[in-house]
């Protein structure tokens, strides 16, 4: 499947590339802000985990201790229900398996952990995946005709909330995986859902907020301010409600304010209470809740445009001015001409400054332990994502088994080392070999001697024989230029721009020699040259697909391709809304131009009337005035009358003169 997403951005991005090579140099590993506003959550308390669904649909689950992928699945429908919102549920002790009974001396208290991991889908189906068992726990549909934006836990109880699309929010019982309770939320979709510490109450979003009692079901307050979707619900205090301590903070699309409202006993609490202030839409929210008004609240947003803000806050009361991050946080890569790396994630740790960072792509997120200062308010941190990268499956959780091989015994698989492809040379001349003749092997020296170097031979009616050393073969001069990594031979071979020469060097490559040029591929496309390196891409997936296919660590070499394909064909819709806004402003300049332009009149008399000639009744009657208008004959005398344009404008000029008359001139037959 990866190969096919990779084929076809391929041929999209052929027809993109000489728009491409306009724009500013390569994006960071995933370009940008492309890989943001996917389902990203750290696991509850320890953090061990990170669950992120990346845009092929599936569901990994990355081990920030060791930094490596934990597990992976695959939903039967990735492709059509897309995974829109996962969330952790409450740690709990699990069960692995059968194990010894323990000693009383050896019992202590289990161990909980994070096991259970809600996915709602576009297809409005919510997904139970355990982390214990590696495979889904239970699906729990039929509730909701349009695609689920949130799911939220219960703390305490085995019970969870959704809410969708169709403006309805759905109580599930996880024991019997049924509905325990649907209600309609709003008029419009529901589009972010919060539970409170305590389990009591329940947070409601679109573009009012709703505060319900999860007991009776009803409306506990309503609050209104913002005037896009909420997307973002969070409890900010665990205090009760009628202590006039109850705090919530709530973020929209496209506003760069973090609004914080208080749950007011006597029911004034219309407007927000304080603000901070982003960069950007707020992506991804941890937080510190705080118990008493002496212990300050903890705040890390990682905003839409990649940047980590931090903030350290005592919620007490109203605060007029929006507070400012109290540090922010930006990544970038190590490059000659540095490139932002966007965060993808932030928790924050038991320590104040300690911070646990996600960043580079969806794919193959990088996670690091950092310690931020916050007395300085701008800090940047420099990365090398490209060498950091790497993908490594748990062998304790994989399901590929690999088969146990005999010592002695020798496997030829494509891609593992000791297989070599077999190379057809060329014919030396038209005898066959006979049977029963002896297959000795020729000797260097003797092999040398039957080289020949002419292509033509010299003796009349021999057969045309054919190089033996062809070296202005492309296949030969692509294989030694990726043996030997000489930029002299690789530059002359990917200069072609004949797709017919591309395709026949791609096909005569031997299987060895597939693998370093998608790599040489790769790195050219990630430095601009794109225009040339699409073509030859697009030849290797053509030719080489089921080689590749077969390589044990495809996606570790293809991923960053991808990724850096997907970011590039994403781009292109906006740049072509700004050149189709582009053309149409110079289509109008233009055309401005070509109309204040003045054409010159042609003074050209097309009649000239000649007194004693024609009767002033004719010539009225040929300029079409009205009788009304008609001046006295007997006051006006007519030197000459230009009449210009007559079917046209009918211009038509006359003086009015008592000097002699004018000289004779000649007029045109009637």
């Amino acid at each position: 499947m990866l190969l096919l997403l990779i084929f076809f951005k391929a041929v999209d991005t052929a027809a993109l590339c000489t728009l491409y090579t306009c724009i500013a140099s390569e994006m960071a590993a995933d370009g940008g802000s492309s890989s943001l506003g996917l389902p990203c959550v750290f696991s509850p308390k320890s953090r061990q985990y990170l669950a992120l669904c990346a845009q092929d649909g599936r569901l990994r689950i990355w081990n920030t201790d060791s930094k490596t992928l934990h597990q992976e699945y695959v939903p039967s429908a990735h492709l059509s229900a897309t995974c829109t919102c996962i969330a952790w549920g409450p740690c709990r002790t699990v069960k692995e398996g059968p194990q010894r009974k323990k000693r009383k001396s050896e019992a202590g208290q289990p161990e909980e952990r994070a096991d259970l991991l809600a996915m709602g889908t576009a297809a409005g189906s919510v997904l139970i995946y355990s982390t214990a068992k590696g495979a889904l726990h239970c699906t729990l549909d039929g509730g909701h005709s349009g695609g689920v934006n949130s799911v939220q836990w219960h703390p305490e109880d085995s019970l969870l909330y959704s809410g969708s699309a169709d403006t309805h929010i759905i109580e599930w019982d996880l024991q019997t995986g049924k509905t325990r309770c649907k209600w309609k939320a709003d008029r419009a979709a529901v589009t972010s859902l919060c539970v409170s510490p305590d389990g009591k109450l329940l947070l409601s979003a679109g573009h009012i907020i709703k505060m319900w009692d999860l007991e009776t079901k009803e409306i506990y307050r309503k609050f209104t301010g913002h005037s896009t979707a909420v997307r973002t619900l969070r409890f900010a205090t665990t205090r009760p409600p009628d202590s006039n301590g109850l705090y919530f903070l709530s973020g929209a699309e496209h506003d760069r304010l973090l609004s914080v409202w208080q749950v007011r006993e006597d029911g004034n609490d219309k407007n927000s209470v304080v603000s901070f202030t982003l960069t950007d839409e707020p992506q991804h929210i941890d937080l510190s809740t705080s118990t008493s008004k002496e212990e300050a609240v903890r705040l890390a947003v990682v905003c839409k445009d990649g940047q980590l803000h931090l903030f350290e806050h005592f919620l007490n009361g109203p605060c007029k001015k929006p507070l400012s991050p109290s540090c922010s946080v930006q990544m970038a890569g190590t490059q000659d001409s540095p490139v932002p790396v966007p965060l993808l994630a932030a928790a924050l740790g038991t320590d104040t400054g300690t911070v646990l960072l996600a960043y580079g792509n969806h794919l193959q997120p990088v996670m690091e332990r950092v310690e931020i200062n916050t007395a300085e308010r701008h800090i940047c941190l420099t990365r090398d994502v490209q060498t950091t990268l790497s993908l490594s499956m748990e062998t304790a959780v994989s399901k590929v088994k690999t088969p146990i091989v005999n010592a002695k015994s020798r496997v030829l698989v494509p891609g593992l080392p000791g297989h070599q492809a077999p190379i057809k040379g060329t014919s030396q001349g038209s005898e066959k070999r006979k049977k029963g003749t002896d297959t000795k092997e020729m000797s260097i020296e003797e092999r040398l001697g039957e080289i020949d170097l002419s292509t033509v031979s010299s003796v009349k009616g021999a057969p045309k024989g054919t190089p033996s050393l062809q070296t202005d073969n492309f296949a030969v001069l692509l294989v030694q230029g990726l043996e030997s990594s000489d930029a002299g031979i690789l530059n002359k071979v990917f200069q072609t721009r004949k797709d017919a020469v591309i395709k026949k060097t791609v096909s005569r490559l031997p299987l060895p020699a597939v693998l370093p040029l998608v790599e040489e591929v790769r790195a050219r496309l990630y430095f601009g040259v794109a225009v040339l390196m699409v073509r030859w891409l697009k030849a290797v997936l053509m030719h080489h697909t089921s080689y590749l296919s077969s390589l044990p660590d495809l996606v570790t070499q293809l991923g960053v391709l991808y990724h850096m394909i997907e970011s590039r064909v994403r781009m292109f819709h906006k740049l072509t809304k700004l050149h189709g806004k582009l053309y149409l402003l110079m289509t109008q300049v233009a055309t401005s131009d070509s109309s204040n332009t003045v054409t010159d009149v042609d003074h050209t008399a097309k009649l000239v009337y000649e007194e004693g000639k024609w009767s002033p009744s004719f010539l009225w009657r040929c300029c079409g005035w009205p009788c009304s208008t008609r001046p006295p004959l007997e006051r006006r005398h007519f030197d000459a009358v230009t009449i210009c344009n007559l079917k046209k404008k009918k211009k038509y000029t006359y003086q009015n003169s008592e000097a002699s008359a004018p000289p004779p001139i000649a007029v045109p037959a009637r």
